[in-house]
């Protein structure tokens, strides 16, 4: 495995940090989008726990590098108006008509399956044991993200009968 240096650290993070931000951008859209109390409420928790790791992030990118500068690059990614890549999930999430609370949740799977490739890439990748740490804990919770959206699309679509009762005893009993 090929040994980082501050380059590939800052394509790294910079990617890390887009992906945050669309995840959030995405998130807010489809809250706003989504018909169901709950599902809205779900999606706009998405959207603050991206915040939290942009700010993990920022801390990160600024210990390493020793300095703000690289912020002004995520100004710019950050005031961009809409992101074509957001564009064009919303318009599959409007596309699917009556479904788009399950398009919107099979988007945000597609994200989150992304945005855990990439942290474990920059976890192989990383020889700071603190950016590993950060990177592994990044993954993790966006692991979370994943199944949590899952386990909400499999409760939409009638697949994950576990979660509307309980087969089994919590003590081990069958």
């Amino acid at each position: 495995m090929a040994e980082v240096n501050e380059t590939n650290l800052r394509w790294l993070l910079t990617e890390a940090i887009k992906l945050e931000i669309r995840g959030k951008e995405f998130f807010l859209r489809a809250a706003s989008l989504t018909s169901n109390e709950l599902g809205r409420k779900m999606f706009e928790r998405l959207a603050q726990e991206e915040v939290r790791h942009l700010e993990t992030f920022s801390r990160l990118f600024t210990e390493v590098l020793g300095s703000d500068d690289w912020k002004k690059e995520i100004s710019a990614e950050e005031l961009k108006e809409n992101s074509e890549v957001i564009e064009s999930l919303v318009r599959r999430m409007k596309g699917a008509g009556g479904k788009s609370d399950l398009e919107a949740l099979s988007i945000g799977l597609e994200l989150e399956s992304r945005a855990i490739d990439h942290f474990r890439q920059a976890v192989a990748s990383s020889s700071g044991e603190k950016t590993r740490e950060i990177f592994e804990k990044i993954a993790s919770e966006e692991r979370f993200h994943y199944d949590l959206l899952q386990a909400q699309l499999d409760s939409l679509q009638n697949t994950g009968f576990w979660l509307d009762s309980a087969e089994f005893q919590m003590d081990g009993k069958y």
